[in-house]
């Protein structure tokens, strides 16, 4: 299996309360990241994985009813914390991203689309079908901001769902099968259902030959994953199915415990994002 080289990147952040994202939290607001991997893969050059938060954000929450979606989680993103900017330390520029890898449609993994019009798009089918579902009022309730997505998106778009299944090593119990995205077993997108539909994670070994699992939302800690600690219902509920999202992030936790080696990001962890 190819190796790639993993950077995560901070890309703006809001606050929240702690107890909102991990049942018995505190209740003193914390800071979480939005998170975003460049993954420099040795064959198929720069992709990325979601896009965290962009200045495009604040055109797309003017209008009312996605004004609530500012209202409810106002972000903070300063000069040079886009994605798109970070690449300059890497000695690329947006134009040398070859494939963005969208975890699900929330307004926070997908805010910086804009900047990288020639990049192939990769999702899962499921999620952008919801995405394009319902009212725009609904959309916002789901965390979507249908203004975020390009007008060519359909025509840039390759959806997981169509990608080769690939069975998953042994180390990655009790995940047993993936979306072989690129169809050379380095980028393997697992089904994490339950904090949005259609949500894809990505399996992939690091440099060091490390499994390194991007794990999106299905936690918002890795202090979650290694506790096994669901936000609350309330929340779960809120934005998707309670019941699958415990069923994700226990499958995680089994995993953590069984592999102690891999590394995990979710990709609203202070833990990881970069110092």
């Amino acid at each position: 299996m190819r190796r790639c080289n993993v950077h995560i990147l901070q890309a703006g952040y809001c606050r929240h309360c702690e107890a909102l994202s991990l049942r018995g939290g505190a209740l003193r607001p914390i800071v979480f990241p939005a998170l975003a991997g460049l993954i420099l893969h040795p064959d198929h050059g720069p992709v990325l994985f979601d896009t965290g938060y962009d200045p495009a954000f604040f055109p797309a929450t003017a209008p009312f009813p996605e004004r609530l979606y500012r209202w409810a989680t106002p972000p903070v993103i300063r000069a040079g914390d886009t994605v798109a900017a970070q690449l300059a330390r890497f000695g690329l520029a947006p134009a040398d991203i070859r494939l963005v890898i969208l975890s699900h449609f929330h307004a926070d993994h997908i805010a910086g689309l804009g900047q990288f019009p020639g990049a192939r798009l990769l999702c899962s089918r499921a999620g952008l079908n919801a995405a394009r579902q319902g009212s725009r009022f609904s959309a916002v309730r789901h965390g979507v901001l249908r203004a975020l997505l390009p007008a060519d998106f359909g025509r840039r778009t390759r959806f997981a769902e169509d990608c080769p299944r690939a069975a998953l090593p042994a180390d990655l119990a009790p995940f047993t099968e993936g979306a072989d995205l690129l169809g050379d077993g380095s980028l393997l997108a697992l089904d994490l259902p339950g904090h949005a539909p259609g949500q894809l994670g990505l399996a992939l070994r690091d440099e060091a030959g490390r499994w390194h699992i991007l794990a999106a939302d299905a936690a918002w800690s890795c202090r979650a994953i290694r506790e096994n600690r669901p936000p609350p219902a309330f929340i779960t509920g809120l934005l998707g199915d309670t019941a699958a999202y415990r069923h994700t992030l226990h499958r995680l936790h089994l995993l953590s415990r069984r592999n102690a080696d891999i590394v995990f990001t979710p990709s609203h962890c202070r833990e990881r994002a970069p110092a």
